[in-house]
């Protein structure tokens, strides 16, 4: 096995540590689009050049730094995020991004040679949360997110995806399909944290994070889940003069699709959210004529979470609500071939399936063989400040990591890297 040094995943760490970084929540705010992206992208760039990588950006704006050339033969791809959720955590993305850019230097440190390419990607605008659609970079350039609704996505300011773009300096007309980006990942394996609190639990349930052989575990699939929009109306009014009996007030709405979707959720077994609500006028002392919230639902299987969203809906239409898609990704098995060389070249990593979305997942539905690495978190916490995994356990990530990508790219196996999609 390839011996691993720590030293360019920790200088790489400490880098990225404070940017985008709240003073006041100690939380990330790294948003598709803005400045601090800007910084990243800039970041990640200059790491490619560094280690002489062929930097590569797709229609999407998703930058793809190659060791050899995919247009050759189509490559193993290790890599994932640098955004974030309001106020995230510091781990979620930008792990799988370091700990690959790692890996990269282990095989170069070692004397390496790839049999085929390799690539390291930076998806753009995975998390969604500035424009409402998770995995946004993968969906587009596989068009499972269609370019025109791409466009017209607005964030909270009312800012469209196009104006962000030309703000940025690009040309949104340039936005859409890449299938021949998509065509040149032969195999990707992301790497990321776990964003739960299984591989700090011995299998009798105790807390266990002594052990070195629950650091690293193998993904085999990913929840249902997706993303709707409901629309809550009603009459605004003066919150002090008028009676309890003549309000239309849109909050009791609200009020009723959060209690639905907790209810429905633990009576189905599922899990749903409501994270983000708007409301209009927005004064403390109005009464509400609408509030659009957002529900998150997901579930091991895809008719209980259509069940729950039904029934949600069903109660908020009561009051005269509309639910409105906005995202849906099936159950995603990862590729059962590329899971089982994984299992071989890690034969003591735990198998673990997760609720969380990953690009990982949009690239596997669309029929790229895909397979994930989960980094033990031992606070079971995410999208929050207080996601943790230890410094050792990071390192165990990047040794996993390059094991795999060694196996990947020594010979070619004609079945697994056919472009044939």
């Amino acid at each position: 096995m390839i011996e691993v040094t720590t030293t360019s995943f920790d200088r790489m760490w400490a880098d990225l540590e404070p940017v985008g970084r709240d003073a006041g929540s100690g939380g990330y705010r790294r948003y598709a689009w803005t400045r601090t992206d800007h910084d990243l992208r800039e970041w990640f760039a200059a790491e490619c050049a560094t280690r002489g990588l062929d930097l590569v950006e797709d229609r999407a704006g998703n930058q793809w730094g190659w060791w050899g050339d995919p247009d050759t033969t189509p490559g193993v791809v290790i890599g994932s995020h640098l955004d974030s959720v309001p106020d995230g955590g510091a781990f979620d993305g930008p792990l799988g991004v370091v700990s690959a850019l790692a890996t990269v230097d282990a095989l170069r440190d070692a004397g390496f040679e790839p049999d085929v390419p390799l690539g390291v990607v930076n998806f753009v605008d995975e998390e969604g949360a500035r424009f409402g659609i998770a995995c946004a970079g993968s969906r587009i350039i596989t068009g499972a997110l269609d370019a025109d609704r791409a466009r017209s996505l607005t964030d909270a300011d009312g800012v469209s995806m196009a104006e962000a773009w030309r703000s940025a300096g690009r040309d949104p007309k340039t936005l859409g399909r890449d299938d021949d980006t998509v065509r040149r990942v032969g195999r990707f394996v992301e790497l990321h944290v776990e964003q739960g609190k299984a591989l700090a639990l011995a299998p009798d349930g105790s807390e266990d994070l002594g052990d070195p052989g629950r650091a690293v575990a193998i993904g085999t699939d990913i929840w249902p889940h997706g993303r709707w929009r409901v629309d809550i109306p009603g009459e605004a009014n003066h919150a002090g003069t008028t009676r309890i009996a003549d309000r239309q007030d849109a909050m009791i709405g609200l009020a009723t699709v959060i209690q639905a979707a907790r209810s429905y959720a633990v009576g189905l077994g599922c899990v749903a959210t409501v994270g983000k609500v708007h409301v209009v006028p927005g004064g403390v002392n109005a009464i509400p004529s609408h509030v659009t919230a957002w529900l998150d639902v997901r579930g091991r299987s895809e008719h209980v979470v259509h069940a729950a969203v039904d029934a949600v809906s069903s109660e908020a239409g009561r009051s005269g609500a509309t639910t409105t898609p906005e995202s849906w990704t099936p159950t995603t098995t990862f590729d059962t071939g590329l899971v089982g060389r994984l299992r071989e070249i890690l034969p003591d990593a735990p198998l673990l399936g997760t609720g969380a979305g990953h690009d990982a997942g949009i690239l596997a539905t669309h029929g790229v063989p895909s397979a994930m690495l989960f980094v033990r978190n031992p606070t079971g916490v995410s999208h929050s400040p207080a996601e943790l995994a230890s410094t050792d356990d990071c390192h165990h990530g990047v040794t996993a990591l390059t094991a795999v990508v060694t196996e990947l790219c020594t010979g070619k196996d004609p079945e697994s890297m056919s472009d044939a999609r």
